[in-house]
């Protein structure tokens, strides 16, 4: 019961700073404004963490590297802590795969929830004042859909046909999380 307990804890405090850093490098990737409640909520999170690195490790052709970089050290802590609690004995090289791996599939998520509100906010209140930020968080991969497939008698199916996508694509990271463990 107490490695149950364990295990949850750390999952869910070490899960919600990897979330925020992810979603940091991902806004400032997709060029997403961070002047509005979101953007502030998850500098104020990550500033502590991010800009003592910044002074080590330089940005990289205009990606954020820091933030990167320590979402993955800390996914690879989250996972060690956990296999310690369980007694388990992870190679470095399959604790830094899994938590590679970890990352995209955390990115996967991070997409599949904007994209939900995101259509949710579209269908409710188009012209609330987060709406922007998840329509740019989500625009760069539904405009390639829209394309491929234009509306039908006005309605954009494209939202729906990315979040198959990204569930279909769900299935082979989780099998590439399995071979990374094998490592």
């Amino acid at each position: 019961m107490f490695a149950q307990i364990g295990l949850y804890l750390v999952e869910a405090v070490f899960g919600f700073f990897v979330t925020m850093l992810l979603a940091r490098f991902h806004f400032q990737w997709l060029r997403v404004p961070f002047r509005n409640q979101i953007g502030e909520f998850v500098i104020a999170t990550t500033n502590w963490l991010v800009l003592p690195v910044r002074r080590v490790v330089p940005g990289l052709a205009g990606l954020d590297l820091p933030t990167l970089l320590l979402a993955w050290l800390l996914q690879g802590a989250s996972l060690w802590i956990q296999t310690q609690i369980v007694g388990s004995d992870l190679s470095a090289l399959a604790l830094g795969a899994i938590a590679a791996v970890d990352l995209l599939r955390y990115s996967l998520y991070i997409l599949v929830f904007a994209l939900i509100v995101q259509v949710l906010m579209s269908w409710i209140n188009p012209y609330a004042p987060l709406a922007p930020i998840f329509d740019a968080a989500v625009r760069p991969f539904v405009r390639p859909i829209r394309r491929l497939v234009p509306p039908i008698a006005g309605i954009d199916l494209s939202p729906a046909i990315l979040f198959i996508l990204l569930q279909v694509l769900l299935f082979p990271v989780g099998a590439l999380r399995v071979a990374a463990a094998a490592l």
